[in-house]
């Protein structure tokens, strides 16, 4: 409701309006929260192409944006998509801020969720083994993202049948 509320209030804003682009964001969140992730899926799509033909050059607003997208399309199951998405995510992120920056971490724990969902165990094993440290030292053993990350590295390690003994080791 307050998605659609916000929606309202800035839609007569023209496009190139921040608050408008935010509501649509909001409208898009609002219908995924609510269980509705098809119908929030052309939302998220038209907010990046939205983002990035305004606001080119605020690239942390295109990777939330892009984020968001991710996270629809992984709802969905649309696995190979989001994991491309959450690569090119990924990539920016450690290009811009480094490989110990939270947001970072995040970007490559949702890589290495995509990998294990796709059963891409060998790829998931090696980004979570060189992801986990980072996690562990920024973030702190028990923090989520750290936490997500084992259990990820876990999956992938147990998913793989091909893998011995030895290469389960964590």
């Amino acid at each position: 409701a307050l998605g659609w509320a916000a929606w309202k209030t800035y839609l007569g804003r023209p496009e190139a309006d921040k608050c408008r682009c935010n509501a649509l964001y909001l409208v898009g969140s609002a219908l995924r929260s609510n269980g509705q992730t098809e119908e929030a899926l052309p939302v998220f799509e038209a907010n990046l192409a939205l983002r990035r033909r305004l606001w080119s050059h605020e690239e942390n607003s295109i990777l939330v944006a892009q984020t968001a997208l991710a996270v629809c399309l992984g709802d969905l199951g649309r696995h190979d998509e989001a994991l491309v998405l959450r690569r090119e995510i990924y990539a920016r992120r450690v290009a811009t801020r480094g490989v110990s920056d939270q947001a970072t971490i995040m970007a490559g724990g949702f890589v290495v969720g995509s990998l294990v969902n796709l059963e891409l165990y060998e790829e998931a094993t090696t980004l979570a083994r060189d992801q986990l440290p980072a996690a562990q030292q920024v973030l702190g053993h028990n923090h989520a993202i750290t936490q997500r990350l084992s259990h990820d590295l876990a999956r992938s390690l147990f998913g793989n049948p091909g893998r011995t003994r030895d290469d389960r080791r964590l």
